[in-house]
């Protein structure tokens, strides 16, 4: 790690120059994160145009599947653009991820489906998605290092806080032009040929990000090391063969980025599934809920990268890791109670077993959807955990069949795979709530928040969005200064796609295998309180305190 700096905080505003790079970093990686997050907002209307050649459940599997594919290759972008931005530079490798990213976006609007050209849709579908991913796993990186190599000393939380934002401002951005597009073309036209207008639409965003970052000039710590000919000539064996470093790279995953990734996913993601597969909430009011809580809360980037250059970063992330996993629960459940009152109070009251011999019932747990479940036992559960009841298996005697018991009435069952109306109606009779019914939120505009229910679940929404603020906020300041310059960004880059790709990215998938193997709606808060709670210990125990560091030396 470097040395520490006695060197005092400018007592300056931001220069002109200093906001030109900071827009043009955070505005290339907002347009990136854009791109990334509209295949996953699209993924069962993508499935069904690339995976049409299977059942409706086989495609959905397959498009999350090709979806998954880009969280799954970032950490090897990072290997892959970390170490050519500690040789080559930061400027000109992160150029080269925005044209990469940008172009495979594009390219997705103009594919023919699988009707049209067959097998070879989805196959360039997926090595498109693997493109994204692998130029996001080095654009981050460079972004971030770029702008904390840019930052007078005192004030790198607060400059390299705006680059925090730009993931939530991809998203956000990426919500807005989908619901405008559904709103002008109507859902019909929008299922068939109207999903490829935000693709499209990107290729102008990446034209202004290009031309924006063309007019940078290259890190100055980096030119400066470059010119005295110290750049490093092997980053990934000085990154992670050298155990001095590599014990850093460990620690900021463990102990840092792990907790971050879960909070953050989370809070944006994983509310989201929550309010539509499992609250029932239909997906314009979900993602209106959504959007709103974004608004309100990214501001707190700011803040809490601001705050970190005057106490620290590392009681601001390991707070935010600590308070979330405390909180999870509680917030959830308030959530349910505004959202779907009459499915939290069924869950309280209503009681659903699933009898059956215990040797035919397997294990549920599913977090890439490729199981298929063919025995009663495990349909019925299936099928109940899909209704979001909660359920409890209980033993039967050997070969008995599988038996549905409704507040202690026992209901026919024969074959849940798909639906099964008996079972439905008697949830529905003992007090579960129907698709669509009166109490399920739902807004009527995008002003429609003032109701009570509504204002009650932005808040709860905003509130875990300043959780992901808390650890997300200072954490690029931090990975930047824990590592040396000649192999920075190869350095952060890995743990961060590691911690964000393959920890945060598979959360709401896992989350949901968990609440689907289980019958409880809220296990699948046990992933992010876990991984929350581990990172704080390992943090308490390992992590620096790193925002006194001198990122000019060597």
């Amino acid at each position: 790690m470097a040395t520490i700096s006695t060197t005092s905080p400018r007592a300056r505003g931001m220069t002109k120059d200093e906001r030109f790079i900071i827009l043009a970093s955070s505005l290339g990686t907002v347009f990136e994160w854009y791109d990334f997050y509209l295949y996953g907002s699209l993924a069962t209307i993508i499935g069904a145009q690339f995976f049409s050649a299977y059942p409706p459940a086989t495609r959905d599997i397959f498009a999350l599947l090709a979806f998954a594919a880009g969280f799954l290759v970032r950490p090897f972008g990072a290997i892959v653009f970390g170490r050519v931005g500690d040789i080559v530079g930061r400027k000109n490798t992160f150029l080269v991820t925005i044209l990469i990213m940008g172009l495979s976006t594009f390219i997705v609007g103009l594919l023919p489906n699988a009707a049209t050209i067959g097998i070879a849709a989805p196959m360039i579908l997926i090595g498109l998605r693997l493109l994204q991913g692998l130029a996001l796993g080095g654009e981050y990186g460079g972004a971030a290092t770029y702008v904390a190599e840019h930052s007078p000393p005192g004030k790198r939380g607060y400059y390299t806080s705006f680059i925090q934002t730009t993931a939530t401002f991809g998203l956000f951005l990426s919500l807005l032009v989908i619901l405008f597009t559904r709103t002008i073309l109507g859902e019909a036209d929008f299922a068939v040929w109207g999903w490829r207008i935000p693709f499209l639409v990107s290729v102008i965003l990446l034209g202004v990000s290009v031309v924006i970052r063309l007019k940078l000039s290259e890190s100055p710590i980096f030119q400066k090391m470059k010119d005295e000919g110290k750049t490093s000539k092997a980053p990934l064996t000085e990154a992670f063969g050298n155990w001095g470093n590599a014990k850093i790279v460990l620690v900021a995953l463990f102990g840092a980025v792990m907790g971050q990734g879960v909070v953050w996913y989370t809070g944006q993601f994983y509310a989201l599934f929550f309010l539509q597969s499992i609250l029932k909430v239909d997906g314009y009011t979900a993602n209106l809920l959504i959007a709103w809580s974004l608004l309100v809360g990214t501001g707190f980037f700011i803040v809490f990268g601001a705050l970190s250059d005057k106490i620290g970063r590392r009681p601001i992330i390991l707070a935010g890791c600590l308070i979330a996993a405390l909180t999870y629960f509680p917030i959830f459940r308030v959530i349910s109670t505004n959202a779907n009152p009459a499915l939290e109070k069924a869950y309280e009251t209503v009681k659903v077993q699933v009898v059956a011999d215990p040797a035919k019932c397997g294990d549920l747990f599913n977090p890439v959807g490729t199981r298929v479940f063919s025995e009663p036992c495990d349909t019925a559960r299936a099928f109940l955990a899909s209704s979001s009841v909660k359920y409890s298996t209980v033993p039967g005697p050997a070969g008995s069949p599988v038996k549905i018991v409704v507040n202690d009435k026992d209901v026919p069952y024969t074959d849940a795979k798909a639906a099964n109306p008996v079972i439905t109606a008697a949830i529905l009779a003992a007090g579960y709530p129907k698709a669509g019914d009166t109490d399920i939120v739902k807004l009527s505009n995008p002003f429609d928040i003032f109701r009570p229910q509504v204002a009650t679940l932005i808040g709860l929404l905003s509130i875990l969005v300043i959780f992901a603020t808390m650890v997300y906020g200072p954490i690029a300041a931090m990975l930047v200064e824990l590592f040396p310059t000649k192999i920075r960004y190869t350095s952060m880059s890995l743990p961060y796609h590691i911690g964000n790709g393959w920890v945060g990215g598979l959360l709401p998938a896992t989350s949901f295998a968990i609440v689907a193997s289980t019958g409880d709606i809220y296990s699948g808060l046990w992933y992010p309180v876990i991984f929350a709670a581990m990172t704080f210990v390992v943090g308490v125990m390992f992590l620096p305190e790193t925002k006194n560091v001198d990122i000019t030396k060597d």
